[in-house]
């Protein structure tokens, strides 16, 4: 099996400037994470966009679900900002017959506290293991699109029905 991977920027893929004093999105970080832990999978990394997700466009987001169509694996993994990542899973729940991850991060993945790590973890699991669909996998949960919401006040991702699983 091979994961395809597709980066649309995020906070998962910021860089801090300290004479800016602020963050810009970077080079795509996954590659890093996974070459650091050793994975033992075959996978493929695309760079689509590299921007904030508030700053995502329509066309950003058609330009994602046109490449994912296009795409001759069925295992896909997408690293995308946190703010509007929900907005771009509902669009890609057009595609069938492959099984489509999103995640990223709450804290740039150069931070020594970001979540980066774990939230990829838990995606390539879930990309793995999953019937096709299109799932979130943010806070160590798997979330159906339509059943979750990001809570701006806790920086978290949370069901919306009280339960963590897409699947139940």
């Amino acid at each position: 099996m091979k994961i395809k991977i597709f980066t649309m920027g995020g906070t998962i893929d910021k860089i801090y400037f300290d004479k800016k004093s602020e963050y810009e999105v970077g080079a795509p970080r996954i590659s890093s994470i996974l070459q650091e832990v050793g994975v033992s999978f075959d996978y493929e990394v695309e760079s689509l966009i590299q921007k904030d997700s508030l700053d995502m466009t329509d066309e950003d987001r058609q330009q994602l679900l046109d490449r994912i169509l296009s795409e001759a694996g069925r295992h896909i993994l997408v690293t995308h900002g946190s703010d509007t990542m929900i907005t771009s899973a509902r669009l890609l729940k057009k595609v069938r017959g492959k099984t489509i991850v999103l995640t990223g991060a709450i804290e740039p993945a150069m931070s020594r506290t970001s979540d980066a790590q774990f939230n990829v973890g838990c995606a390539v699991a879930a990309v793995q293991i999953l019937p096709p669909g299109v799932y979130i996998a943010m806070n160590g949960c798997i979330f159906d699109p339509d059943k979750v919401r990001k809570n701006i006040r806790l920086n978290r991702f949370e069901p919306i029905n009280e339960t963590c699983s897409a699947t139940d």
